[in-house]
């Protein structure tokens, strides 16, 4: 996108003065939500959620842990990390767009 802006009183004398914007091709793909704004902070919650800890106990007794595994039983819900509204209709877009 191109703005031309002319400087001066008249702006039949005046030289115009070009400013280049560009505009983001990704702002349609971002979730915004809907109530404040925020289009940079979001957090999960997953519910009914198995974790597993697997740990070897060291000769001191005390014990240390080798592996997690975790599985979601339960829903997944996504939430605003500004004014924490439910956006968890942007739940499979936002799965589309973790790497």
């Amino acid at each position: 996108m191109t703005v031309i802006i002319s400087k001066g009183k008249d702006p039949q004398k005046a030289k115009p003065c070009f400013i280049h914007t560009q505009v983001n091709p990704h702002l349609d793909r971002r979730i915004i939500c809907p109530h404040c704004g925020n289009e940079w902070n979001f957090y999960q919650i997953a519910e009914e959620v198995k974790l597993t800890t697997r740990y070897v106990q060291n000769a001191d007794g005390s014990f240390t842990p080798l592996s997690d595994d975790s599985r979601i039983l339960g829903e997944v819900k996504l939430y605003c990390g500004e004014c924490q509204a439910d956006l968890s209709k942007f739940h499979n877009r936002f799965l589309e767009m973790l790497f």
